[in-house]
């Protein structure tokens, strides 16, 4: 029983070690995110151009993720978010100086790839961090409602972000949310110095980097693709993660072309405050969610169905509040699947693999983005933002069937528990 309530407090602290670092992450990104396509056309790039950086950006994340997975599980989770933090501070500097002296496109896509290197730290090694760090305090709960908690600081933090950058970007230039950007990174660099440490999880550093690299891509094959109900979770991914990060940046000039005002950078600012109102919802929705429905795989196929039907949607619409409505919905259908998923695929990886999986689960949405953003750029040059729209539901609902397939594995992780008192 004191074991027990000893694990408490020290259950807490790790949580709210995360939240810290989500918000303080999270709140550093989202300075740009209402404004980065703007950003990206103000410099003189077209709408096929633009969203090719995107696509090296992503193509960044794609190439890295293993790498820095093994960085993660070799060296540890700590060190690889400290390195992301700084790698993506320096990258957006070097986007801001680009801007400022009206860079070539071949300079934006070599350094959108940095800044593709500086996210990949990320992504796996806090949430592998996190669940780790959880089971060595004694948490035996969900993992759910923590990653719910999460969603909901990173939604508050985003809505701030967002809309700040937005109005600061209309009332200063373009260029100034970058530089809040770098400043906030550098201030969380410190923090995570300071107050994150790898528990219950001891990095391997007994190989050289190549064999660690060959050794985690095989373990990625194994505990991933290998892995029946997760290997159709990460097929699925390039489906929905590659269509959601072109519906994210295309939010921008679409909201404006509704709006009638290019300059309203402020409207611009809107489009990611939705999404971070939404991730809010979201994460006080996902509990609720799993109370109704007793698989994920459920919360997971019917967050991808309507999503797919309301992006149908959106390319018929031309009113702008009946869009912005829209857009709500999409955001909060889709928040409330975040903590679910997570808690699903974490439930379904074992500890030592678990940053280099999860990281390689982020590789495979993130190849949908390298494909689909160009296309979907071009289609919006060629036939307006709405009608790419409607195209990104059509793709976002060919990932359906691999969902289905992740269902029928019946893995004992989509069973959720029921919570006693």
């Amino acid at each position: 029983m004191t074991t027990a309530l000893a694990a408490i407090p020290a259950a807490r602290r790790v949580q709210r070690v995360y939240l810290v670092l989500m918000l303080g992450n999270t709140l550093a990104a989202s300075f740009i995110w209402g404004v980065n396509t703007l950003f990206l056309l103000d410099a003189g790039l077209t709408n096929l151009e633009a969203f090719a950086a995107n696509a090296f950006f992503t193509l960044g994340m794609v190439v890295f993720e293993v790498p820095t997975g093994v960085v993660a599980d070799t060296m540890g989770r700590r060190a690889s978010y400290l390195l992301g933090t700084l790698t993506l501070a320096a990258s957006t500097v070097l986007y801001w100086l680009m801007w400022m002296w009206s860079a070539p496109f071949w300079a934006w896509a070599l350094v959108s790839v940095l800044l593709g290197l500086g996210f990949t730290f990320f992504s796996g090694a806090v949430e592998a961090w996190l669940v780790d760090a959880l089971r060595a305090s004694g948490y035996e709960g969900e993992l759910d409602p923590v990653f719910a908690r999460g969603l909901v600081v990173s939604g508050i933090a985003m809505l701030t972000g967002s809309v700040a950058g937005g109005v600061i970007a209309q009332y200063t230039d373009l260029g100034v949310p970058f530089l809040l950007r770098a400043a906030v990174l550098l201030l969380m660099l410190v923090v995570a110095f300071v107050l994150m440490r790898d528990l219950g999880f001891t990095p391997d550093r007994s190989s050289g980097p190549l064999k660690a690299v060959r050794t985690v891509f095989r373990a990625s094959l194994k505990y991933g693709l290998g892995n029946r109900p997760v290997r159709w979770i990460m097929i699925a991914a390039p489906f929905t993660s590659g269509v959601g990060i072109y519906v994210f940046y295309a939010l921008q000039p679409y909201l404006l072309e509704l709006w009638g005002d290019e300059e309203a950078y402020s409207i611009a600012g809107l489009a990611a405050a939705i999404i971070a109102g939404s991730q809010i919802a979201g994460g006080f929705l996902a509990p609720v969610a799993r109370r109704v429905f007793r698989r994920r795989t459920t919360t997971i196929i019917l967050s991808a169905a309507v999503g797919a039907v309301l992006l149908l949607s959106l390319g018929f619409t031309t009113n702008f509040w009946v869009a912005l409505a829209l857009l709500v919905v999409w955001g909060v259908v889709s928040s409330v699947e975040g903590p679910i998923h997570q808690a699903y695929v974490n439930d379904l990886i074992p500890s030592q693999q678990r940053a280099t999986v999860l990281s390689f689960d982020s590789l495979m949405g993130n190849l949908g983005g390298v494909g689909i953003q160009p296309v979907l750029g071009r289609t919006a040059d060629l036939n307006g933002y709405p009608f790419s729209l409607a195209v990104s539901g059509a793709i976002s609902a060919l990932a359906l069937p691999f969902l289905l397939l992740s269902r029928r594995a019946n893995a004992p992780a989509d069973r959720i528990a029921r919570e006693t008192s």
